[in-house]
């Protein structure tokens, strides 16, 4: 969740915060276990209270097992606020579920080694993240065709992959792609922007 949640600014031009992945045991938990962290089911509500959480936002729990105290925690707060709700999780009629408005099991069966749902089921939740996250791009106007035209242009791959995006629409050379690209700064305001003048 992290991980998808984080790519959603660069690939999107979303505003950071726009859309958040936390996990128990915080930030530090990313790198290193945070023993007992999603043992509590209090502090996901406490968690996501910095962020300001409301009605108008939609919280999706995800949880290989099903069972994860702090992801029910989280869910049901949230739905007792008014809050939409969804999860991810990778057995059938789980808890989790049943807290859940819109419930998605994706069903892997075992793992290769018991018990250690990195493997398979991990995998599987972040394609689904992934197809949430397009639809949702897709839904905001954030994409045009198949390109991703709010992309910031952080480093020299995306610089020049906005440039031959604007080649390919504009009909334009790579140099007049370019220098639109330094001018305007963003591949969309070039698209909405360029009128053809020298």
């Amino acid at each position: 969740g992290i991980v998808d949640a984080s790519e959603i600014p660069p690939t999107y031009g979303m505003p950071h915060g726009k859309v958040i992945g936390i996990i128990a045991g915080g930030d530090q938990a990313i790198r290193k276990a945070v023993e007992h962290a999603e043992d509590d089911r209090q502090q996901a509500w406490k968690d996501l209270q910095q962020f300001n959480i409301s009605n108008a936002d939609v919280l999706i729990g995800i949880a290989a097992s099903g069972k994860t105290p702090y992801v029910i925690g989280g869910l049901k707060d949230a739905r007792m606020h008014g809050i939409v709700t969804a999860c991810i999780t990778c057995n059938e009629s789980t808890e989790v579920s049943r807290h859940a408005d819109y419930p998605i099991e994706v069903i892997v069966g075992p793992e290769f080694v018991t018990g250690s749902t990195r493997m398979k089921a991990g995998t599987a939740q972040k394609l689904v993240l992934n197809m949430i996250s397009t639809a949702t791009m897709i839904k905001l106007g954030r994409v045009k065709g198949n390109k991703m035209i709010d992309m910031q242009l952080t480093n020299n791959k995306l610089i020049d992959r906005g440039t031959r995006m604007i080649m390919e629409e504009l009909g334009v050379d790579q140099q007049k792609a370019e220098a639109l690209l330094k001018e305007f700064g963003n591949v969309r305001r070039v698209i909405d922007g360029y009128t053809g003048h020298a």
